[in-house]
This record gives C-alpha cells, structure tokens and sequence, in this order.
C-alpha cells in the first residue's frame, strides 16, 4: 500500500470502536479530522498521550475537529484501558471523550501505512507506530506527521499546527516559524503587491535582507 500522500482523500474506511461501529466519512460529517494511533492499550506513553487528549478535547471541539485514536488491541480492551486513562487524565469516572479503533488484526494499520517495523511485541510482531493524520472537511490529508513508537507526541503542537492550517485555507497566507495564533502571518509569493494591499488592511511590512528581494512580507490577520 503506498503512502497517503498530502492531498490525497483519506480512505472511507469502516471499523469496529469504542462507541460501535463507524464509516470513517460520516463520522467526521462536515467536520475537520484527527486519527492519531497507538502501539498497544495499557502501555505507559500510550496512556498518557491519551490522557493529554482528554484534557484538550474541549480545545479541539472549539476547532471543530473530531478526534479518533487507534490501538491494535480489542474494543473491549480499549473500553478498560479508557478508565485507566481517564485517572490518568484526572477525570476518573467520566467517559473518554473520543472513540478509540479497534485494530486488533492490524488490517487498517497495515492499510495507512502506520506499522513500525523497529518496534515488535513480544510475539514479534510490529508494532503500530504513533502517527497522526489531520483530515479536512474535504476529506483530504490535510497533514501527516510520523513519531516512531518510543517517542511521544506533543498535543500542543498538533493543536498549532491545526490553528495554522485552519487559517491557511482561509487566507492567503502561510505561518512562519513558532507562530502561534494571534502572531503576525506571511503574504504568499505568489501575491503582488497590489493584490496584498487590497486583501489585507491591516497592512503588510517587508523585511529587508542583503539580497535586496521583497519576499519576506509580513501581515497581521
């Protein structure tokens, strides 16, 4: 199966998880999208990047952004691993805000590309690496980004990234490095200077470099 390619419509699959079974596409309806997935239930930094989602949920929601997880074991592992999460999470006895895909053979892991080939379970099988997919309201990957299965992730960076993205589709702009919402933004190259000025009113400033060229333009949303 090759790579899901930036662009690309995410498959419309079906698959059994913690709140029954789902087709992909009309689970997210007209909402933007996020799948991230993970080695195994009960697992130590599976268990706390779950938690840290559940914090963030309200903070996704705000987005409109559906969240989804994925975990190679069962649904019903997945519903007692949530309560340990919850706990971890400091919201003991209140229901994981999001669902979690069971992928107990692996089929869709194996179809998305997300198996970690370095990382193997005591049977000696690979073990799904931590990916995440950003999907937009379109349907398309809107953003990809690949952590192997002994790192982590950064829940606040996947929420920036989602603010630049958001914007991205809805201005003419791009975000520089570090941005965060409510930082100035960048006119796109292919803009002149004419059609910058008419679409931005609060102003655009260049930044002068040795080359002598106006490519760096800066603008606040």
């Amino acid at each position: 199966m090759p790579a899901l390619l930036l662009g690309d419509e995410f498959p419309n699959f079906e698959a059994d998880t913690t709140i029954g079974r789902i087709k992909f596409h009309d689970f997210l309806g007209s909402s933007w999208g996020i799948l991230f997935s993970h080695p195994k239930d009960f697992t130590p930094v599976c268990t706390t990047e779950l938690a840290r989602a559940a914090k963030l949920s309200e903070e996704f929601k705000k987005r409109d952004v559906k969240m989804i997880a994925l975990s190679i074991d069962s649904v019903e592992d997945h519903r007692n691993w949530s309560k340990d999460v919850m706990a971890v999470s400091g919201a003991a006895e209140t229901p994981l805000p999001y669902p979690i895909i069971a992928d107990d053979k692996r089929e869709l892991s194996v179809k998305l590309g997300m198996l970690d080939p370095d990382e193997r379970d005591k049977a000696g099988m690979p073990l799904t690496a931590r990916c995440v997919f950003v999907i937009g309201p379109d349907k398309k990957l809107k953003l990809s980004i690949l952590y192997p299965a002994t790192t982590g992730r950064n829940f606040d960076e996947l929420l920036r990234v989602i603010d630049s993205l958001q914007l991205t589709a809805q201005k003419k702009v791009a975000t520089p490095v570090d941005w965060k919402p409510g930082d100035k933004v960048m006119v796109i190259p292919t803009l002149s200077e004419a059609e910058a000025s008419a679409l931005f009113p609060n102003g655009v400033t260049t930044k002068e470099v040795p080359s002598g060229k106006s490519y760096l333009r800066y603008t606040q949303p």
